[in-house]
């Protein structure tokens, strides 16, 4: 039997088709390429930009800011030596990219101008670490990408 020009190019397009609708089936049914939102209440977290914003450039116009250090003990924050830290309040949060089972939230609560972040809580890779945190009714906010 011989194939002519017409069936040959409507076979090979049934089989392109194929070819890409086995692969969206694949990708949309396998659980290791679901993709979720980044934060679960991204819409609500939009909202608020701005005002993280100027939470942020408030922070960029202190003295000195809020810096971080890895030590063997884990990650160090220093809050500014200026401001007194017993009026300093607020969260730090760590964010994972890669898995949102590892995120968590730290309390300020601080003895001298450092916090301590535990190592035991961090695992080796890429963190976004936020710091919202006020000072006599000023609220302030850093935000790093660290690499642990």
């Amino acid at each position: 039997m011989k194939i002519n020009w017409g069936t040959a190019i409507v076979l090979a397009i049934i089989g392109f088709i194929s070819f890409i609708m086995f692969f969206v089936i694949k990708m949309s049914t396998n659980d290791k390429y679901d993709h979720d939102l980044v934060v679960e209440d991204y819409y609500q977290k939009e909202l608020n930009f701005q005002t993280d914003i100027n939470k942020e450039s408030k922070s960029k116009e202190l003295k000195t800011n809020v810096s971080y250090k890895k030590t063997e003990e884990g990650i160090l924050i220093s809050f500014p030596p200026e401001l007194d830290y017993n009026k300093i309040d607020g969260k730090v949060f760590l964010y994972r990219p890669s898995n949102k089972q590892l995120d968590f939230e730290i309390s300020i609560s601080l003895s001298n101008h450092n916090l301590l972040i535990p190592d035991k809580r961090l695992l080796d890779g890429r963190w976004n670490i936020s710091i919202d945190w006020a000072y006599e009714g000023e609220s302030y906010l850093f935000k790093e990408a660290i690499t642990y």
